[in-house]
C-alpha cells in the first residue's frame, strides 16, 4: 500500500489506526530493552528490592510502582515482564487522552493528538526504565479525562473517577501536587467551572481521593513524612538570587529540547499556512470552555511547576517532565490554523514514523554500537548475575551456608538479591542504615550473619556505616568483575559478618 491509500485507509478507519500505533509502540518499545539489555536497569533492580517487602511508604518515595514491578516478578519472572509493564501503562495514558480527545476534534483528530505526544522520549526511550515517573502517565491522563468530562457533563461518575486517579496519583508520586493544584484553581477561577461547585461532584472526588490516599497518608504522618526528606535532597536549594531564574530557566530549556519531534510531528498543522477561505469554513469542534479546559491540561502543571521554582528557587530534574505534555497533542490540533486535509495528515504520519525510527535506531546504537567509543557507564551492562555468583560462592566457601543478608548499597545489594538464585533471596540491609531498611530484624541478622559489599570507596576498608552496624569485621581481598559492554571493570571489597549464637 503506497503513502495515499494508506493515509486514505487511515481517514476511513482510525480507531483501527489507533489500535495499530499502539501495538507497533508496545511491541517495538518492549522488545528493544528485553533485547539489548544485559542487567536490569537502576530503577527496576531498586523496585525489585524495596516491592518485596510490601511497605505502605519507604524512606525515598510512595510505594506503588514497586509493588507492581513485585507483582510482574511474582507473576512472570522474567524481565521482558517489567518492559512490557511500562509500555502497558503507557498505552493506557493514550487511550485515556485518545478518549478525551475524540469528542473534541474526532477520531482522526485524536489519533493525531497521539502521534504528536510519541515523538517524546519519554514514553518510548526512556519509559522502559519503569519507575515512579512512568506510573504518573495512566493516572494523569485519567485525571484529565474525567475532569473534561465531569465539568463537560456533569455526571458523578466521572468525579468519582477524578477523585480515584488523583488518589492513585498520589501513591505514584508526591508531584501529582502540580496537577491538582492549577485544577482546583481553574475551578475557583473559571466562572463556568465554579457554577460545579455548587452541586456535590467537586466535593466526592475530593472525598474519594482523600480515602484512596488516605493509608499513605497515615504511614507518612507516623513516620514524619519521611519521603519527603528525600525530595527536598533531589531539589537543590537556591544558592544565590540568580538561581530563581536560572533553575526555572534550565528547566524550561530541557523540557523544550525534548518537545522538539513532537512540534516536528505537528509542523503540518501550521505550516504551510491554510488559505484564507479554509479559516472562515473551519467550524470550531469544541466551545470556548472546552479549550479553556485543554489548554488548562496542556500547561497548567508545567505552569504550576515553575511558578514553584520561581518562588523558591530549587533546582528542578528534567525527567519531572514525563506527564507534563499528554495533553499537548491535543491543544496543537485544537487550536491548530489547518484542518486536517490529506496532504497534511500524509506529513504528520511519515514526520512520526520518522521520529520513531530514529528513536528506536538511537536506543539500538546507544546499547550496541556506542559502548565500544564513549565507554560511557552504564547501568544495562553491569554483571549483577555474576557478582551474585561470587559473592554467594565465596561467602558459602568461608561459612558453608549460602547468604541471608546482604549489607549493601541499594543497586550492588540489588543486584546480588536479584541475581541470586537460592529461595527466599537474600535481604538486604541498604547503605548499612537500619533507618533505610526498618523491616530488617537486626537480631536475626546478626545470628544468621551477613556478606558486605561495597564499590565506592577503598575496597580494602570497610566503608564507616558498614562498621557501625557490623564491628569488627576485616576486608577480606578484593575482586574485580568487568562490565559486559564498554570495556570497564569494576572492583568490589567485600566480607563477612559471621553468625553470633547470641
Amino acid at each position: 500500500m503506497n503513502l495515499t491509500g494508506l493515509t486514505e485507509a487511515v481517514e476511513r478507519r482510525p480507531k483501527a489506526a489507533f489500535a495499530a500505533f499502539l501495538l507497533v509502540h508496545g511491541v517495538v518499545w518492549t522488545a528493544l530493552p528485553a533485547l539489548l539489555y544485559v542487567n536490569l536497569p537502576l530503577d527496576l533492580i531498586e523496585a525489585l528490592l524495596y516491592g518485596r517487602e510490601w511497605q505502605l511508604g519507604y524512606d525515598k518515595l510512595p510505594p506503588l510502582p514497586w509493588w507492581m514491578v513485585e507483582v510482574a516478578y511474582r507473576t512472570f519472572g522474567v524481565d521482558a515482564a517489567y518492559y512490557a509493564l511500562a509500555q502497558i501503562v503507557v498505552i493506557v495514558a493514550f487511550v485515556a487522552v485518545w478518549q478525551t480527545a475524540r469528542p473534541l476534534v474526532g477520531a482522526t483528530g485524536a489519533l493525531v493528538a497521539i502521534l504528536i505526544i510519541d515523538g517524546l522520549h519519554y514514553f518510548n526511550f526512556t519509559a522502559a526504565k519503569f519507575n515512579h515517573d512512568v506510573i504518573q502517565l495512566p493516572f494523569w491522563a485519567l485525571a484529565g479525562f474525567a475532569f473534561h468530562a465531569a465539568l463537560r457533563r456533569g455526571r458523578l461518575g466521572h468525579w468519582i473517577v477524578l477523585g480515584i486517579a488523583l488518589g492513585l496519583a498520589l501513591w505514584a508520586k508526591y508531584f501529582v501536587v502540580v496537577l491538582a493544584a492549577p485544577l482546583a484553581l481553574f475551578m475557583l477561577i473559571d466562572p463556568e467551572a465554579r457554577r460545579r461547585l455548587a452541586g456535590p461532584g467537586p466535593w466526592i472526588a475530593v472525598a474519594v481521593a482523600l480515602i484512596v490516599t488516605s493509608p499513605h497518608i497515615v504511614w507518612l504522618l507516623q513516620h514524619d513524612f519521611l519521603p519527603f526528606h528525600y525530595a527536598q535532597a533531589r531539589a537543590v536549594p537556591a544558592r544565590g538570587p540568580s538561581d530563581y531564574l536560572l533553575h526555572p530557566a534550565q528547566f524550561a530549556g530541557g523540557q523544550l529540547f525534548a518537545l522538539v519531534p513532537s512540534l516536528l510531528i505537528a509542523g503540518p498543522l501550521v505550516w504551510p499556512k491554510p488559505p484564507r477561505t479554509e479559516l472562515e469554513a473551519r467550524r470550531p469542534t469544541a466551545d470556548a470552555f472546552d479549550r479553556r479546559i485543554v489548554a488548562l491540561l496542556a500547561f497548567g502543571p508545567a505552569t504550576a511547576l515553575l511558578a514553584l521554582t520561581l518562588l523558591t528557587g530549587r533546582g528542578t530534574v528534567t525527567f519531572w517532565g514525563y506527564p507534563l505534555w499528554l495533553f499537548l497533542g491535543l491543544w496543537i490540533v485544537l487550536f491548530a490554523p489547518s484542518g486536517l486535509d490529506r496532504t497534511r495528515l500524509a506529513w504528520i504520519g511519515g514526520l512520526w514514523a520518522a521520529a520513531f525510527t530514529m528513536l528506536a535506531v538511537a536506543f539500538v546504537a546507544d546499547y550496541t554500537v556506542l559502548p565500544d567509543f564513549d565507554h560511557r557507564y552504564r547501568a544495562a551492562f553491569f554483571p549483577g548475575d555474576e557478582l551474585s555468583a561470587a559473592v554467594t560462592q565465596r561467602y558459602e566457601q568461608a561459612t558453608g551456608r549460602k547468604p541471608a543478608y546482604v549489607i549493601a548499597s541499594m543497586w550492588i545489594g540489588g543486584n546480588i538479591a536479584h541475581y541470586s538464585p537460592q529461595r527466599p533471596q537474600p535481604r538486604v540491609l541498604i547503605d548499612g542504615l537500619p533507618q533505610r531498611a526498618p523491616w530488617i530484624d537486626l537480631a536475626d541478622l546478626y545470628a544468621r550473619g551477613a556478606v558486605l559489599v561495597w564499590t565506592d570507596s577503598d575496597p580494602r576498608v570497610v566503608p564507616p556505616a558498614f562498621a557501625a552496624v557490623a564491628p569488627g569485621v576485616t576486608p577480606r581481598e578484593p575482586f574485580d568483575l568487568p562490565l559486559y559492554r564498554g570495556g570497564g571493570i569494576v572492583r568490589f571489597g567485600w566480607t563477612i559478618l559471621p553468625a553470633q549464637s547470641s
